[in-house]
């Protein structure tokens, strides 16, 4: 069967070449996308006088019986007609006859692939905002029910200094923040028209291209017919920002696993996120956990393969840029199913706070309370850092812990100390003595979250506005 564009050629394509060079393997994903575009498209073709309103009216009908077609499942999309764009012009064709082949007047694939993936993407960044807030809700949830949670904070995988759990898990929600702020500030740059820029230089047609951008209810039309068709920095960013989100999730993943063990037993995740082993019985699996910090891999890959590939294109499109679109599919479909499955295997999440406790109680990480405490009473910080160092030693020589010496003990090391040092001591006061901006402090916790449910608000706000826009 020839192609659609096969006038200028003598030979059949080359079966091994066809399967080859053909996209529709992966891009069939754009169907719904390519149907909308064209739809505008056309309308557009009329309402401008470049094809008969009857040819339009025609053509109309036909895409919507071809995407019931499609819904239906009755068409099947063949590897000779390349791409979807083809597939379905072709489909269109069959249904309607010769007038189906008006569809493409004043258009290319260049700019009809370029409007499909802008289509798509413009969908899925409204989708991970929505998603990225419901996980910051679990986040927060879990982070009220632990606001006097004490819980050892670490660095170097080291205990360092006691927070509140919620102290904790508002680090996640404020990473999240961040990430659902990028994917709203790159909206912008999605939605921009690249359709009437043609192969590469525009078309001869008297085309609309501001109708059909009110059509497809786009912000903004590419100022120039040659970035229109090479443009994609849009999806770079996209990969860019999914691949901050995967190691977000990456890194809270790693810390559940951990929290999970025996050796932590800081938290159990429910049954349903969790697998067992075929030969140890008593096991129970953070599966999902480590899936989500494996998976973050292949999405750092999908970026570096799409700049890899741009990196020395010249103007404007080249075949080469039909290996946008896998690692984009690829990447969505990864995000998609992590965030999906981590709100809810947060807000299941059951803490075992005694066990948290227990581990403030048995370590050194109220040391530098010591050390701030002898500041306040005049000790050079520095000599005051000596002589909690040598404390510490101590403790660990006699077996003991800082609130197991007595005032005789301290006083061995510094005369500054008296009774006050106990209460000092104590969790909650370490805790509670952090009470600036941003700090663990039990009231800063609060505002904390209160500013959190404000930023929460203002996300899905914006994710109502722009799907009412996109609809």
């Amino acid at each position: 069967m020839s192609k659609l564009w096969g006038g200028r050629f003598a030979k059949q394509t080359d079966q091994l070449v066809e399967e080859y060079t053909a996209s529709i393997t992966f891009d069939k994903e754009l169907v719904y996308e390519d149907i909308q575009g064209s739809l505008a498209h056309v309308k557009m073709l009329g309402k401008c006088g470049i094809i008969p309103q009857d040819d339009v009216d025609t053509i109309i009908e036909g895409l919507h019986k071809v995407r019931h077609m499609i819904d239906r499942g009755e068409v099947e999309f063949s590897i000779a007609d390349e791409d979807i764009h083809m597939n379905i012009e072709k489909t269109l064709t069959e249904k309607v006859g010769a007038v189906g082949g008006k569809l493409h007047t004043g258009r290319s694939r260049n700019d009809q692939v370029a409007l499909d993936m802008h289509l798509y993407l413009r969908k899925r960044v409204v989708e991970f905002v929505d998603y990225i807030v419901k996980l910051q809700e679990a986040l927060l949830d879990q982070a009220r029910a632990n606001t006097d949670t004490i819980f050892p904070g670490y660095t170097h995988l080291q205990r360092a200094q006691p927070i509140l759990f919620a102290h904790h898990l508002l680090a996640y929600v404020a990473m999240l923040q961040r990430d659902a702020e990028r994917l709203m500030d790159s909206y912008k740059r999605i939605d921009m028209l690249p359709l009437g820029a043609g192969a590469l230089a525009g078309t001869t047609f008297p085309i609309d291209r501001h109708f059909v951008a009110a059509e497809l209810n786009f912000g903004r039309i590419y100022d120039n017919s040659l970035d229109a068709v090479s443009d994609r920095d849009f999806i770079v960013e996209f990969l860019a920002n999914s691949s901050l989100i995967m190691a977000h999730l990456s890194r809270l993943s790693e810390e559940l696993v951990l929290w999970m063990s025996t050796e932590f037993d800081f938290v159990e995740l429910d049954d349903a996120f969790c697998t067992g082993s075929s030969i140890m019985p008593q096991k129970k699996n953070p599966d999902v956990a480590e899936l989500v910090r494996g998976k973050t891999g292949r999405v750092y890959g999908n970026l570096v393969g799409l700049l890899t590939v741009l990196k020395a294109l010249p103007l404007a499109y080249n075949k080469d840029m039909q290996e946008d679109k896998e690692g984009m599919f690829d990447t969505v479909r990864t995000l998609q199913g992590a965030l999906q499955l981590f709100a809810p295997m947060i807000a299941t999440m059951k803490v075992n706070k005694d066990v948290m406790r227990q581990a403030v109680n048995e370590d050194f990480s109220n040391a530098t309370d010591i050390a701030d405490y002898l500041a306040a009473k005049g000790l050079p910080f520095r000599k005051a850092h000596e002589v909690i160092g040598k404390i510490v030693l101590y403790c660990i020589e006699q077996k003991k812990y800082l609130l197991d010496l007595s005032l005789d003990e301290y006083l061995q090391f510094s005369k500054l100390f008296d009774e006050s040092i106990f209460q000092v001591l104590q969790p909650e006061s370490v805790v509670n003595a952090r009470n600036v901006f941003g700090g663990t402090a039990k009231n800063q916790v609060l505002q904390a979250i209160e500013r959190a449910d404000e930023q929460l608000r203002s996300a899905r706000d914006w994710v109502d506005h722009i799907a009412k826009i996109i609809r």
